[in-house]
């Protein structure tokens, strides 16, 4: 194992250990606010995550304002929960797009390497290029970033009423 793969190793093993943003967060009737459930029907692998949208200030677009997850499932799912949280809570729903974006095409890239530039904004979550390696795995590091998807997409049409 090189020394990069054994890097990026440690990095899933970090955050499958000290998982960031475990926890479901309270909506309380947030009128942008969203919840979804996804099943890895492959693995088993199950993740509920909820996510709280603030409003968009003059010009830009909401911002995601608060993101919180329960799940069961294997290292590789709850890492990329938890590289995904670090990624995506204080950006505007374009900006989060853009990074579910480049991590679809990370796990597309059958386990070669995106653009530097693209990387650099995965930050941590780079480090699971070689996941793509492994079709079987690929549904397991991408479950959060469905559920991500579906609850930003729910709480952007809420009814605030």
């Amino acid at each position: 194992m090189s020394g990069l793969e054994q890097l990026y190793q440690q990095v899933i093993l970090d955050h499958a250990r000290e998982r960031h943003g475990e926890g479901l967060i309270a909506l309380d009737g947030a009128a942008m606010a969203g919840e979804s459930f996804q099943v890895n029907p492959t693995c088993g692998d199950e993740v509920t995550l909820r996510v709280r949208l603030d409003p968009a200030s003059e010009g830009g677009a909401p911002v995601l304002a608060d993101l919180g997850w329960e799940g069961v499932g294997c290292s590789i799912s709850r890492a990329s929960l938890s590289i995904l949280t670090d990624l995506v809570v204080g950006k505007d729903v374009r900006q989060v797009d853009g990074l579910a974006e480049d991590f679809r095409a990370l796990m597309g890239n059958r386990g070669e390497s995106l653009a530097d530039e693209r990387e650099e904004r995965l930050e941590d979550g780079a480090a699971l290029v070689g996941v793509a390696r492994f079709p079987a795995r690929i549904k397991c590091a991408l479950l959060g970033w469905m559920a991500l998807r579906d609850a930003m997409a729910k709480a952007l049409v809420a009814d605030p009423s």
